[in-house]
């Protein structure tokens, strides 16, 4: 299993904390085999689902110059005509996805382009899937514009157990449709903003995969 750089330091600690805790297990309970195999079943179990969320699968990386392509695995539960008023102060077609714990993590750029705006927002931790949340809870907002000077913002948006949103791009840097943007550790949601006129691929309910699913069209 490839492992995303972002997961290193998560890995580590959670190994080091599941050996302290099987050799304490191991003192203080040698003469009862059955709680110290118990305690690394249990311990197992749980390192496979840390390594099982930073996993970093290969992609077949779309790159369309028309096409809009979804920054994150999971699963379309908004789409909507709604106001805007961080950076466009004006009507968007939002789509949103939500990322499960099961879900690959990584976020992707959704189109190439020049990085316009990029701010990161304290905020709440309520459930990624609620409405709110994409103005209540912690996120950071990014601003691509592409070369016909079309632009597409998308929000990383921190969840319950999300307690870390994790970054790249930074303002006029040059990015590439379907390349790592960041990373929001333990379930979340991403939100994507795109112009009224964009031709929709995606339909709530879709399981979409990031750096390959095409979810509209400029």
């Amino acid at each position: 299993m490839r492992l995303h750089k972002e997961g290193f330091a998560t890995i580590f600690i959670v190994t080091l904390a599941l050996v302290i805790f099987n050799s304490s297990v191991f003192i203080f309970f040698c003469h009862c085999n059955e709680i110290f195999y118990l305690s690394l079943v249990i311990s197992a179990f749980l390192l496979f689902i840390v390594l099982q969320f930073f996993r970093n699968p290969n992609r077949n990386r779309v790159k369309l110059e028309n096409g809009i392509i979804s920054p994150a695995d999971g699963t379309v539960v908004v789409i909507e005509e709604t106001q805007e008023d961080e950076y466009f102060n004006n009507k968007r077609l939002k789509i949103s996805v939500f990322m499960s714990v099961w879900n690959v993590h990584i976020n992707r750029y959704p189109i190439s382009g020049i990085v316009k705006y990029v701010k990161y927002h304290k905020g709440k931790f309520l459930l990624a899937i609620n409405p709110k949340s994409s103005e209540k809870n912690e996120r950071t907002t990014i601003v691509i514009e592409n070369e016909a000077k079309k632009e597409v913002l998308f929000r990383q948006i921190a969840g319950v157990m999300a307690r870390r949103i994790v970054f790249y791009p930074e303002k006029d840097m040059q990015v590439q449709q379907s390349e790592d943007c960041g990373f929001i550790k333990f379930g979340s949601r991403v939100d994507i903003f795109l112009p009224l006129d964009a031709k929709l691929k995606v339909k709530i309910g879709d399981k979409v995969t990031g750096s390959e699913t095409v979810i509209a069209e400029f």
